[in-house]
Parts: C-alpha cells; sequence; structure tokens
C-alpha cells in the first residue's frame, strides 16, 4: 500500500496532518505585517520551548549550518576549543572547528559510551591562564543514541569561568528537557526536522548574554551565519533574509501542538517511548548500543548478532514500509537505529516492535519467544 511509510528515523521524523495542512497555505509576504504577527508568536513559542527568556534565533539552515553558526559567531581564530567527541556528530564539529582554524582539542570516548565529564574537568581545571574559549559538546550523539551527560560537562565549564558552552542539542530539544537559562548554556543548536515535527529547513540558535558578549570581539569569516543580523530582525519579528515562509507556517502550528501537549508531558513521552523500545530490544536477545544510564529520549541504536542490521532494514521497509537508521561509518552495517523522536505515539512503537518480530522471524532468528518484545513494551506503558 503506498503513502503508508511509517519515519521511525532520528529525522526526518513524521509530520502532523495539522502541521501539513497548515504548510499547504498560499505563502504571504515576508515583510508583512501579517508575517510579523507570525514571527512574533513563533519566537515566543520556542523561548518557551528553549527554556529561555532570550530570543531563540531561526535561520534557513539544517542543524549543520545552526551548530556552524553557533561556533564561527563567538569565536576568534586561534582561540582554543575542546570538542567532545565519541559519534559522527561530535567528529563532525571538531571537522568545523578546524575548517575556522580553531585550536581544536579533541576529548574523545570509544562511539557508543558517553564523554566523561571529568576529562573535560580536568583539562579546565589545568588552563589557569584561561586560554579555553569554548567547549563544544554534543548532548544527544543521534549516530549512537548515547545522551551524554551535559549538565555534568556544564559544571565544569562554569567552574573554569572563560570558557563558553556550545551544545549540539539537535535531536535533544523537543525530547530531553534542557534548561537553558537554569543552567546557564551558552549556545545551543537544533535543527527543524527532529522534535520540531517539521520537514528539514530551518535551524535554531538559542545564545546567551555571555555569549553576544564574545560575538563582539569575534572575527571569524561570517555573512549569512552572522547571528547579530538575526538578533537584529527577532527583535523586530522580521528575518535578514528570505524565510521559508510555509515552512515558518507548519513551524507555528508545530510549536502550537507541543505548546498544547505541555513540555513536560512531551518529555515524558520520549523517556517512556525509549524505555519502552530499549526493553523490547533486550526481551528480543538483542543488544542495546547505548548503557542504560546515557540512553537518548531519540533513537536507541541496537546491535544484532546472528543476522545483519542491513537484512534487518531492508525487510522492515520492503515488507512492513517501515524505515529504521542504519549504523553511520564503521558502525554501518553493525547496528540499525529506531528512532522515537517527535510525532510518534505508544501504538507507531508497538507497531514497530511487532514488525521487528515478524522481521527476525522470517530471517530465521529465533532468539526470542513470539511476542516478547511487544510484552515488553506493552509493560513499559502500563506503567
Amino acid at each position: 500500500m503506498q503513502d503508508k511509510q511509517l519515519l521511525t528515523l532520528p529525522g526526518p521524523t513524521p509530520v502532523p496532518a495539522r502541521v501539513l495542512q497548515a504548510m499547504g497555505k498560499h505563502p504571504i509576504g515576508h515583510r508583512s505585517g501579517d508575517y510579523s504577527k507570525i514571527q512574533e508568536e513563533v519566537t515566543e513559542h520556542l523561548n518557551w520551548l528553549h527554556q529561555t527568556e532570550h530570543n531563540v534565533q531561526a535561520l534557513t539552515v539544517s542543524g549543520t549550518g545552526a551548530m556552524e553558526a553557533g561556533i564561527i559567531n563567538f569565536l576568534q581564530k586561534g582561540d582554543r576549543v575542546l570538542v567532545g567527541c565519541n559519534g559522527k556528530f561530535g567528529d563532525r564539529w571538531a571537522e568545523v572547528a578546524e575548517a575556522y582554524d580553531l585550536n581544536v582539542e579533541k576529548i574523545e570516548a570509544e562511539w557508543g559510551k558517553p564523554l566523561d565529564p571529568s576529562e573535560f574537568q580536568a583539562k579546565l581545571e589545568a588552563d589557569s591562564e584561561k586560554q579555553i574559549k569554548a567547549v563544544i559538546v554534543t548532548h544527544s550523539e543521534t549516530s549512537t543514541g548515547v545522551l551524554n551527560d551535559l549538565e555534568s560537562i556544564n559544571k565544569a565549564v562554569k567552574n573554569h569561568g572563560e570558557a563558553l558552552i556550545i551544545v549540539d542539542a539537535v535531536t535533544s530539544i523537543g525530547a530531553t528537557s534542557v534548561p537553558i537559562d537554569e543552567w546557564g548554556l551558552d549556545v545551543v543548536a537544533s535543527g527543524s526536522q527532529k522534535g520540531y515535527m517539521i520537514p528539514p529547513g530551518l535551524g535554531f540558535v538559542a545564545v546567551s548574554p555571555k555569549a553576544w558578549e564574545a560575538y563582539k570581539t569575534a572575527n571569524l569569516p561570517r555573512y549569512y551565519l552572522d547571528l547579530g543580523k538575526y538578533r537584529k530582525s527577532t527583535e523586530k519579528n522580521s528575518t535578514p533574509f528570505t524565510p521559508p515562509i510555509n515552512l515558518v507556517f507548519g513551524l507555528l502550528e508545530a510549536l502550537r501542538m507541543m505548546r498544547e501537549e505541555g513540555r513536560d508531558n512531551i518529555f515524558t513521552r520520549h523517556q517512556r517511548l525509549t524505555q519502552a523500545t530499549r526493553a523490547a530490544a533486550k526481551a528480543l536477545g538483542l543488544t542495546t548500543f547505548a548503557p542504560d544510564g546515557n540512553a537518548s529520549n531519540a533513537v536507541t541504536a541496537v546491535m544484532p548478532s546472528t543476522v545483519e542490521a542491513e537484512q534487518i532494514r531492508s525487510t522492515m521497509n520492503k515488507k512492513f514500509n517501515i524505515a529504521l537508521a542504519g549504523g553511520q561509518n564503521h558502525l554501518k552495517g553493525k547496528i540499525f537505529r529506531i528512532g522515537h523522536l517527535g510525532f510518534i505515539s505508544e501504538r507507531d512503537t508497538l507497531t514497530v516492535i511487532a514488525a521487528l518480530e515478524a522481521t527476525l522471524k522470517e530471517l530465521g532468528y529465533s532468539n526470542f519467544t513470539p511476542g516478547s518484545g511487544v510484552n515488553a513494551a506493552a509493560e513499559v506503558f502500563a506503567n
């Protein structure tokens, strides 16, 4: 049956009908009063979601563009930065920083393992001359399903006093609580095709007053990604460049849906989906890649042993029209990833687990009792 695909990826994620309908409206002028009203409401909702009193900036970019903007607007050429690398996206931010001639020091962990906050603490405490200007951390490492201990790493940064903390929250905003003002996070970037429940094309950057002070002396090249331009326009309920108007229509409707559900309810729902998915995988005799204490609320990475990950993905897609994500880099073919981010419900998760059981059976995998995965997930949802 056509048009029945279920996206269970860490992005793009399913888009609600209300959002699709909103995006189907005829576009309006982005310099009109009507658009300004939309921009004003969007900004208010974004600030609510990010738990900040300071305006969140919206850019027409992907999550990578938002992170690049977050890095280049607040640093100077040659600045010493610490970058946490325990997956594909941590590695990417190191590459971005190196591309702008920053002095990059990596704090690494094996893929599938969380970053060790004590390693950041040791580096920062040893920096008596305050040469470290930023710490760049991926909160939810999408490539492995690991949630890094942002709160503890941030405490070490705050004790340092000088360094900024720059956070990739691309798959944690909208799935996990990221209390920006309470923790004093300086730069937090995210992307629209994740927890926001809309298609790709918009990136978001939250900026602290401390980071805006650093902006004044930053000298890395920027123009389209110059956040100062966005700040001035956002204050006037406008944009510095042409926005994707219909995507903004969708964003507004998605944010309204999130307000209706409630921020804490959103976080609780994602946590339950994560617990159910992990419990089901274990009940099926499969290995969850990330440790229980550091599991992302956005995606669960699973490492099968006696059946190939790509066979599972292919069969799930062809037979049940369910899209799972594969492994990246050296994990390609070794893991598959089940997304439970954004517009995903308990029913969706139960559907995926049931289809996974049928897929495993078809591929000759028998290290489980039929129905055990669904039952494990249902037990989580019953509590």
